[in-house]
């Protein structure tokens, strides 16, 4: 094998189609990533009949343009990562027959990626990793808090009930008549706001490490509407920042007493909503307090969205582990983290 190893990383799980090619699973060489928010803003979320053609579309462009980035053809490839699941079983299958069709081309070792593993391994472009560590997942479909004690070895202490804490962002600004991707407008907002509404904590002190943001949300919008009833119209401000202060209480909570159980050696923040200002600078503070010991890794905000430099990454250690995919290899909307 060669003293480097490079990996062709692709993503298609939902609304980004994304190309990337890494070296040693940790240093990026290229990332190409075509959005696809334009599309599905005016229908509020994403459509998954349009987010798959618009992958057919795409595909092609974001492998080519990434190799050229990169400077590299298929013959220097080592191997081609790709998100199996979990996502939208339609959008997967484009990235899941691509990776296929270039590897079998190339004769290529192919490895099939868990979509949550990527967000994880995105803070390998940070630092190494040190066992046992525990990851904070927060995205629009997963909110869970990952423990590791090794490369590729999972452990789900805990997770949502019911919405995820991206998903409750997006209800919620729809509420707001805020723009699709939600979240981003209520941190935007929050930052000029007060906790005047004082929404509740769902069981921030229940002893578990499980979280519920069905009934934030359902407060939320029952508190907007009861007021425009009235005739009266909140400022939108103080709604984001008393929603944002009640997810980040829960979610910063439950990690820093988790941490603490667990005795980790590092503190990872993973997912779409990694990039909520609120929720980076309120882990800093804590772990700055609580866990003084404890090593916080925070990806830049280009690694937090879907990309496929972190498929490449968490890729890279399922190759040199010797895991390979089968050409049988389908998308696998309902893939489980603690299976791979």
């Amino acid at each position: 094998m060669k003293k480097n190893t490079l990996i062709l990383g692709i993503e298609s799980s939902c609304d980004e189609t994304a190309a990337s090619i890494v070296k040693n699973g940790n240093e990026i060489i290229s990332s190409v990533v075509a959005s696809q928010i334009e599309s599905h803003k005016r229908f509020g979320g994403v459509v998954p009949e349009i987010a798959s053609r618009h992958h057919v579309e795409q595909i092609t462009l974001v492998i080519e343009e990434a190799l050229k980035q990169a400077n590299v053809t298929m013959d220097d490839l080592d191997g081609v990562a790709v998100t199996e699941g979990p996502g939208l079983v339609g959008a997967l299958l484009i990235g899941v027959n691509a990776a296929k069709t270039l590897a079998f081309m190339h004769n290529l070792p192919l490895v099939g990626v868990h979509h949550i593993a990527g967000h994880i391994y995105a803070n390998r472009f940070e630092t190494e990793f040190k066992f046992p560590l525990l990851s904070l997942v927060v995205s629009g479909g997963h909110t869970e808090l990952v423990l590791m004690k090794a490369d590729n070895e999972f452990e789900i202490i805990g997770e949502t009930r019911d919405d995820a804490a991206g998903e409750a962002y997006d209800k919620v600004a729809r509420t707001l008549g805020l723009a699709y991707p939600g979240g981003v407008q209520i941190d935007k907002l929050a930052k000029d706001g007060e906790d005047t509404f004082h929404f509740p904590r769902a069981m921030m002190d229940d002893g578990s490490f499980d979280f519920s943001f069905s009934g934030l949300k359902s407060s939320f919008i029952n508190t907007l509407h009861n007021l425009r009833q009235r005739g009266e119209e909140p400022d939108p401000n103080d709604m984001a920042a008393s929603f944002q202060a009640s997810v980040v209480d829960v979610l910063v909570s439950k990690t820093i007493r988790a941490a603490k159980e667990y005795d980790v050696k590092q503190l990872l923040l993973a997912g779409g909503v990694a990039a909520n200002q609120g929720l980076r600078e309120r882990l800093i503070q804590e772990v700055k307090l609580e866990l003084p010991d404890t090593e916080l890794i925070i990806p830049p905000l280009s690694l937090c969205g879907d990309n496929a430099a972190m498929i490449a990454a968490a890729g890279t250690v399922s190759f040199l582990q010797g895991k390979r995919s089968n050409y049988d290899m389908n998308a696998n909307p309902g893939l489980l983290l603690e299976d791979i």
